[in-house]
C-alpha cells in the first residue's frame, strides 16, 4: 500500500474550526472564568508572609491591579501599590481591605522613572516591615506613531518610563532584599524582581519602533539584572505579554466592538483569543512566589503561542 502523502495528512487530521460566532462565545466565557475564579478559589499561602511593591497599580484593567488582588488571596502580609495617576488609588486600596482584611495596603502616587520615589518606597518598606521580599516593575507607557512621526523626545520618554523605571528597580530593591531578619521571618538573603516587558521587546511587529526599543531593554535588564546579582539569592525576570486587554489597549477593543469584528482580537495566535491582566498576573506570582525559586533571568512570553512561529499562509502549516 502506498505511503499517503502529507497533504493527505494534514488534510485528514486537521480539526475544522468551530463558527467565528461559536469561537467568540467560547472565549467570552472562558475569560468571564478567568476573572472570577477568585470569587470562588480558596485562599492560599503562596505569598504568606511576602511584603511586595507593585508599580503601574492603578488602571482598573491593568496588570498591576490584578496582581495585587492575587498576590493579596495567597497571603501576602503587606502591599505598597503606586501609580502616577491617582484616580482609581482610592478604591483600589478599599477594595483590597475589604476582601482581604488581614492585608496591609499601602497607596502612593509616584513616577516609577524617578530615582528619589523608588529609593523612597524601598525605605519605606523595609522600615515599616523589616523585609522586602518581590518587586514587580509594572508601570508602562505606550505611544502610537510610525517611525517617521516619532520624535526623539518621545523615544527618550519612551526609555524613560519603560526601561529606566526597570532599572531603577533592579538597582535600588535589591540591596533591601537581601537583608536577612529572623524576626521577621526572612533568615535567607533573597527576593524576586518582575519587569513588565513585551512580546514587542523580543521581535518586531507588537509595537511601536521606541516601545519595542525600551521593551527590548526591559528584557535585557532581565538579564543583566540576575548575572549582576549573582549569589544573593535575588532573581530578576521579564513578563512579555502579548495582546491583552488593558486600559492602555482600551482603544483597539472599543474599536472593534463598535465594528462587531472583537472576534478577530487575537485571531493570530494558537490559542485564537486576546488576554485578560488576570493570565498576566497569574505569571506575576508564580515569579513572585518560592514556586518559581530556580527561575532567573529569563524574559517569558504570556501570548498565547503567537510567538512560538514565524509567519505563514493560514492552513499551510502547523
Amino acid at each position: 500500500m502506498p505511503e499517503p502523502s502529507s497533504k493527505s495528512v494534514y488534510d485528514n487530521t486537521r480539526q475544522k474550526p468551530s463558527s467565528s460566532d461559536d469561537f467568540l462565545k467560547s472565549s467570552l466565557a472562558r475569560i468571564q472564568r478567568i476573572q472570577s475564579h477568585l470569587d470562588t478559589s480558596p485562599r492560599g499561602t503562596r505569598m504568606k508572609g511576602k511584603v511586595c511593591i507593585i508599580t503601574g497599580a492603578g488602571s482598573l484593567k491593568g496588570i498591576g491591579r490584578a496582581s495585587a488582588f492575587l498576590f493579596a488571596h495567597e497571603g501576602a502580609a503587606h502591599l505598597y501599590l503606586s501609580d502616577y495617576d491617582p484616580t482609581h488609588l482610592p478604591k483600589l486600596k478599599d477594595d483590597l481591605q475589604k476582601k482581604y482584611p488581614d492585608v496591609k495596603v499601602d497607596t502612593s502616587v509616584f513616577d516609577a522613572a524617578s530615582e528619589g520615589d523608588v529609593i523612597a518606597v524601598c525605605e519605606q518598606a523595609f522600615q515599616e516591615e523589616g523585609r522586602l521580599d518581590v518587586f514587580f516593575a509594572n508601570a508602562g507607557w505606550a505611544t502610537r506613531d510610525v517611525l517617521a512621526n516619532t520624535e526623539a523626545k518621545t523615544f527618550m520618554e519612551s526609555m524613560r518610563i519603560n526601561a529606566l523605571s526597570c532599572f531603577l528597580a533592579i538597582k535600588y530593591a535589591s540591596p533591601w532584599m537581601t537583608k536577612t531578619n529572623p524576626s521577621r521571618g526572612k533568615e535567607l538573603s533573597g527576593g524576586s524582581i518582575i519587569l513588565t516587558a513585551s512580546i514587542a521587546g523580543l521581535r518586531s511587529g507588537a509595537g511601536t519602533v521606541d516601545y519595542s526599543a525600551a521593551k527590548a531593554a526591559v528584557n535585557s535588564l532581565a538579564k543583566t539584572g540576575a548575572n549582576q546579582l549573582a549569589r544573593t539569592g535575588v532573581r530578576v525576570n521579564s513578563i512579555c505579554p502579548g495582546l491583552i486587554e488593558t486600559g492602555m489597549t482600551s482603544d483597539t477593543f472599543e474599536y472593534a466592538k463598535m465594528r462587531g469584528t472583537q472576534g478577530k482580537i487575537g485571531q493570530l495566535n494558537p490559542l485564537g483569543r486576546w488576554a485578560v491582566a488576570e493570565e498576566i498576573g497569574q505569571m506575576a506570582l508564580f515569579l513572585a512566589s518560592d514556586d518559581s525559586s530556580y527561575v532567573n533571568g529569563q524574559n517569558i512570553a504570556v501570548d498565547g503561542g503567537l510567538s512560538s512561529s514565524h509567519p505563514v499562509v493560514p492552513g499551510r502549516w502547523a
